[in-house]
């Protein structure tokens, strides 16, 4: 087999080029000297040569080989054309299970871990070859959105933890399919680690999301990797079609809604109403009827809305509202821009910070659920912006 190795750095160094090399023909062709004496052949054979030279390979590269010799606790293998690689010390121990399997002619991969080695070889790791290997897998599979079905081996308050090939992997929490994610209604920390728990032992259909070999970070997500059963049940869904579910559970970020046995759309919390909602826990309980509308379908998932069955109530007001306009408004939110007043139902403005001498002076002057009149800066009702000003 011949060697070849996968490079980190395309650069090629030039380490014995003769310094300070004037331009000169070649082939009757053209060489120059670079920055710190680095040859630069532009055209003819010489340079077509010098393209196709393979290169020097460096730290982190991973290389193939012949075993051409074993020493006392120590393999050597030939890394043509540039040299004998070895594998000696603590690498040599943390592989000498597998190389105990290994004879002379033998191909093997390895990671170069050293390049200035006293005596001339390339220092190299069968260890990290095998974990180089395993995340180029990773992101192969995450680029290609491979799905595996996997066991669950463990889980945290924020997830599950997935083993693959080796490698530890995590599942959030919010990556769980509608069909997994815990269904607590009130949304206890304690009581979602007790539902993740129950899942330990078994076997989901994942993607990987996330590959990083660097931060040794590898996330998954069930979402997408549902199974065809579940695709041809969506593929029956428009965007536009309205439909009766039930609610089968309320999250932080919107509750879900069974549209039908095996598949459940999500009502995101900003499609559940035109006004503001802060907790959808409390809109809405486990097994209330709901209308709902598609607004998308996409990779084996139905989004759903509320509020797309109510009118825009920015409509009514573009008609009744105007700049300078002088109104009355409730305090419905503190952020950290200043506060969130509303003059009607789902039509709200920002007062901006500004406004005041302090966080603690508008926190003081515009106390949460109270009403104030207000001045209209701006307003845009097809954008659904407004801003406000204290009136006097």
């Amino acid at each position: 087999m011949s060697n070849k190795f996968i490079g980190q750095d395309e650069q090629r160094e030039n380490a014995d080029a003769p310094m300070g090399l004037a331009s000169a023909p070649v082939d009757g062709k053209k060489i120059e000297s670079g920055e710190d004496g680095e040859v630069l052949i532009k055209e003819g054979p010489m340079a077509e040569l010098f393209r196709s030279a393979p290169k020097v390979p460096s730290i982190d590269d991973v290389v193939e080989g012949p075993v051409i010799a074993f020493g006392r606790v120590r393999v050597f293998v030939d890394i043509h054309p540039f040299g004998t690689g070895i594998i000696y010390g603590r690498e040599y121990l943390s592989a000498r299970e597998t190389l105990k399997n290994v004879n002379i002619g033998d191909t093997i991969t390895a990671k170069v871990m050293g390049t200035d080695n006293p005596d001339g070889y390339i220092e190299l790791s069968l260890r990290e070859a095998r974990q180089a290997l395993i995340w180029n897998d990773a992101e192969s599979a995450m680029n290609k959105k491979t799905i595996f079905q996997l066991p669950i081996t463990d889980a945290n308050k924020g997830g599950l933890i997935i083993n693959w090939n080796g490698i530890h992997g995590f599942l959030p929490a919010s990556q769980l399919s509608h069909e997994h994610y815990p269904r607590v209604p009130d949304g206890d920390k304690d009581k979602i680690f007790t539902e993740l728990k129950k899942m330990v032992g078994t076997k989901i259909d994942v993607l990987i999301i996330t590959a990083n070999p660097k931060e040794q970070k590898l996330i998954f997500s069930e979402k997408g990797a549902g199974t065809s059963e579940r695709t041809s049940l969506v593929e029956k869904y428009r965007v536009g079609d309205v439909f009766d579910g039930i609610v089968t559970g309320a999250t932080e970020f919107g509750i879900f809604v069974r549209l039908e046995e095996g598949l459940e759309g999500l009502v995101h919390i900003s499609e559940m109403d035109w006004a503001l909602v802060e907790n959808p826990k409390s809109r809405y309980k486990v097994g209330e009827k709901v209308k709902v509308k598609v607004i998308e379908v996409k990779d084996g998932k139905v989004s759903l809305s509320l509020k797309a069955l109510i009118e825009d109530p920015w409509i009514p007001a573009g008609a009744k509202y105007k700049k300078d306009q002088k109104v009355d408004a409730v305090v419905i939110k503190h952020n950290k821009h200043g506060a969130l007043a509303s003059i009607e139902e789902g039509v709200a403005g920002l007062v901006h910070i500004s406004e005041f001498a302090s966080e603690a002076d508008l926190h003081a002057k515009l106390e949460l659920g109270k009403v104030y009149p207000f001045i209209i800066t701006f307003f845009e009702p097809k954008e659904r912006r407004m801003t406000l000003k204290p009136a006097g």
